[in-house]
């Protein structure tokens, strides 16, 4: 499982968000996923310094407040990338290939399911259906359906954001004075 390092800005974000949720709740055992889905809500994930904050204020061991987060799909233990990409493996799509589509995106973006690449530009996750079977096999990106993806199509998603991403830089570096205007 891939980590992604965080800066001492974000832990501060994390020890303050966490410490909040958790004086609107009681330190009793059985508010343990409203105060998880709380911190979740709030930063996007369940970072595994709320998690120790968590199980210190409730005086339970950390591996209890872990095995609740993990059991539960529900929760991240990643923060989500800037782009969100979800393979369905619904019926339709694992009989058409959602498992080669989801091996594809684990190669190529060099994570695998459930895990944010370093960089924090990609999250990828596994969904059990997305309701377009017709289109299978479907991945997800951002909220917008990709319909009958391929291995090669998987590169397709990935270069468009690629330039995407190279036009955006280059508009920066005209000249971010004026909007990308060059003099």
């Amino acid at each position: 499982m891939i980590t992604v390092a965080l800066r001492e800005d974000e832990l501060k974000v994390i020890r303050e968000e966490t410490e909040a949720i958790l004086k609107n709740h009681e330190t009793e055992r059985q508010e343990l996923i409203p105060v998880i889905q709380e911190v979740q809500e709030r930063l996007g994930y369940l970072p595994k310094e709320a998690m120790q904050q968590i199980a210190e204020a409730m005086g339970i061991p950390e591996v209890d407040v872990y095995g609740v987060a993990t059991f539960y799909n529900q929760f991240r233990l990643n923060p989500p990338g800037k782009h969100q990409i979800k393979v369905c493996m619904g019926t339709a799509c694992h009989m058409m290939g959602g498992h080669i589509i989801l091996d594809s995106f684990e190669r190529r973006l060099e994570i695998k399911e459930g895990e944010t690449t370093p960089d924090r530009e990609f999250s990828l996750e596994r969904v059990a259906c997305v309701g377009c079977c017709a289109l299978a096999p479907v991945v997800v990106v951002d909220e917008k359906v990709e319909a009958k993806v391929s291995p090669i199509r998987v590169d397709g998603i990935l270069l468009a954001f690629e330039m995407q991403k190279a036009e955006q830089e280059k508009g920066k570096k005209k000249n971010p004075e004026e909007g990308g205007q060059e003099n």
